[in-house]
């Protein structure tokens, strides 16, 4: 990054509220992460398939996290 837009933004935020900062660090840290185009994984064929045809089953069959933690708790008595 150029020294002027470093300059820019330290001028900005200079006398910034703490919230400011903490969005802006967010809004960086978005920026920078990862997309879908940049995936650091490869799925299979099969395995895409499968994710793909979840993307429209009904939510109402999903089992909660905490329920299904509960039932793993009970069942092997952890």
């Amino acid at each position: 990054m150029e020294t002027t837009a470093i300059d820019l933004l330290t001028k900005k935020l200079k006398n910034a509220p703490q919230s400011v900062l903490e969005r802006v660090i967010g809004y960086v840290d978005a920026l920078l992460e990862p997309t879908e185009a940049t995936k650091t994984y490869r799925l299979s064929e099969e395995q895409q398939q499968l994710l793909d045809s979840q993307i429209n089953s009904d939510k109402t069959t999903y089992t909660e996290a905490e329920t299904l933690y509960m039932d793993l708790k009970k069942k092997y008595e952890l």
